[in-house]
């Protein structure tokens, strides 16, 4: 048994938990949610011995211990899947998961590659991990990397395993096969603390559940007394609202970008689709089915050998993100917000106004904080940004907020044309709310044309009208979900049937 007691952690200027109290049992799924910023993450980094707590203690087995370092936990076998990605990219993937371990292979004074592969190989078959153990993790999709975290903590023998966003970047047949594997080392008797703004994962996984609101817990239940909405209302204090989007006029004149033949060795043959202007067109798939690395090529992050992009009907030489993006006025809106879309350790400032610099510079050169500042301020307030102000670090900001920013920036640059790759990875459900209004209201509104790429089907369903469903670096389908002459959009159950059979 693993006890929280009266905890309790402030930061400056916040208290990120006030007075907590909650009991893990043995062998038992128990879930912590809560919106961005409710104290999640802190209650794991106490548990884990990464944050010490200013008042309050945890127990173990009934005895309060004393946790100064992650490896004081790693010592009792508590471990943690971090919602950061955490890996070596120059090292093989056996290496990031058997990184913690490689004492145990030392014979001779020499480390048994052989048996380190092979154990690893193991442990990755469990997470349905298909990447070479022997293949480095840089080269890796951010669901791949995921998949190496959750698997190097599962070679640990972890009696207390606490999963901070788990399946964020996975797709829902590997979500499946996690949720499968939790099932199984709980009946083994390891605790699972289990964190997701995934209600449905909650629902489908969790014995218990406690609600985080603001660093208070508002209640624990057994999971079997609580429907989706009475998990919202203690989330937010309020019910979840039903956006009702319904249909999206297109324009119907020539496409606003248009792919002809996209051609890559090894990936991709005659590959072709339009985006019109007013359009969000869908990007639907298994990870690694193409969708992500279509976009790199379109903005000229990666090459094609044959093919042709054009744009407002003239052919386009994208040859990187900046050809995309000062000549065509095309950004993209990373996955991977934390490794490639934000600079974490820099303020807020000069994350928006990276893409605007020139425009910003004075005649000799500098650029003008003044006119950074105050352009970041228009779009914190656009986008209802939460920070004490514009020089605060984009790294301590919560997940919704950072996807805001990442958002903000390509937005300052007046780009006619977004790609925008999981947008809600990581956010909780008021935020994810919010940023579907956003994505909604720049289509809609403002007249951009929007390439969503989205692992979560309701997402897509409820956003795009137009979706290509993408296997084997292939379109291998298309779904229209907008209604003939104005009619409302099909129906969810009906529209995500037609994906499926697609991927089938």
């Amino acid at each position: 048994m693993l006890q929280i007691r009266h905890i309790t952690k402030s930061f400056p200027s916040v208290r990120a938990l006030d007075d907590v109290s909650v009991d893990f049992a043995p062998g038992e799924v128990h879930a912590i949610v809560g919106e961005n910023g409710a104290g999640k993450s802190t209650l794991n980094k106490i548990i884990c011995g990464i944050y010490t707590p200013d008042a309050g203690e945890v127990r173990l087995d009934g005895a309060t211990i004393h946790l100064h370092a992650y490896k004081d936990a790693l010592d009792r076998k508590i471990n943690l899947v971090s919602q950061e990605i955490q890996v070596i990219p120059k090292s093989t993937v056996a290496e990031n998961i058997m990184l913690d371990k490689l004492d145990r292979y030392l014979a001779g004074g020499r480390i048994d590659w052989r048996r380190i592969n092979a154990d690893a190989a193991r442990y990755a078959e469990m997470v349905d991990l298909t990447a070479p153990v022997t293949q480095p993790v840089a080269v890796l999709s951010a669901a791949q990397k995921q998949l190496i975290m959750i698997a190097r903590a599962l070679s640990s023998d972890a009696r207390i395993l606490i999963m901070d966003e788990p399946t964020s970047a996975l797709t829902r047949h590997e979500t499946d096969n996690l949720l499968q594997l939790l099932r199984r080392i709980k009946g083994e008797g390891v605790t699972v603390i289990f964190v997701s703004h995934k209600l449905e994962e909650v629902l489908a996984v969790a014995d218990r559940v406690s609600v985080l609101r603001d660093g208070s817990l508002i209640g624990t239940q057994p999971i079997a007394r609580l429907t989706k909405e009475q998990i919202v209302q203690m989330m937010i204090g309020r019910d979840a609202r039903t956006l009702g989007l319904g249909a999206l006029t297109v324009d119907a004149g020539p496409p606003v970008l248009e792919a002809r033949g996209i051609s890559q060795t090894g990936r991709f043959h005659n590959v072709s689709f339009a985006l019109h202007r007013g359009e969000i067109l869908g990007f639907y798939g298994l990870v690694g089915s193409g969708r992500t690395e279509l976009a790199q090529i379109l903005i000229g992050e990666d090459r094609k050998d044959g093919g042709e992009v054009y744009i407002e009907g003239k052919r386009a030489n994208i040859q990187s993100m900046a050809d995309s993006l000062f000549k065509y006025r095309m950004g993209y809106v990373s996955e991977n917000r934390k490794e490639k879309g934000l600079i974490l350790s820099a303020p807020i400032q000069t994350n928006i106004a990276i893409t605007v610099w020139e425009r910003l510079r004075d005649r000799f050169g500098s650029i003008r904080l003044a006119a950074e500042t105050a352009t970041a301020r228009d779009f914190m307030q656009k986008l209802e940004i939460r920070a004490t102000d514009p020089g605060q670090t984009v790294g301590s900001l919560s997940g919704g907020n950072q996807q805001k920013v990442s958002i903000a920036k390509w937005l300052a640059a007046h780009c006619d044309i977004l790609i925008i790759d999981e947008p809600t990875i990581g956010v909780d459900i008021g935020a994810k709310e919010y940023i579907h209004q956003l994505i909604w209201n720049l289509a809609k509104v403002e007249g951009k044309s929007i390439i969503l790429i989205s692992s979560d089907m309701p997402e897509i369903v409820n956003l795009a009208r137009r979706i290509l469903v993408f296997k084997d670096f292939a379109i291998v389908g298309e779904v229209r979900n907008n209604g003939e002459n104005g009619a409302p959009v099909r129906g969810y159950d009906e529209v995500s049937k037609e994906i499926g059979q697609y991927l089938a």
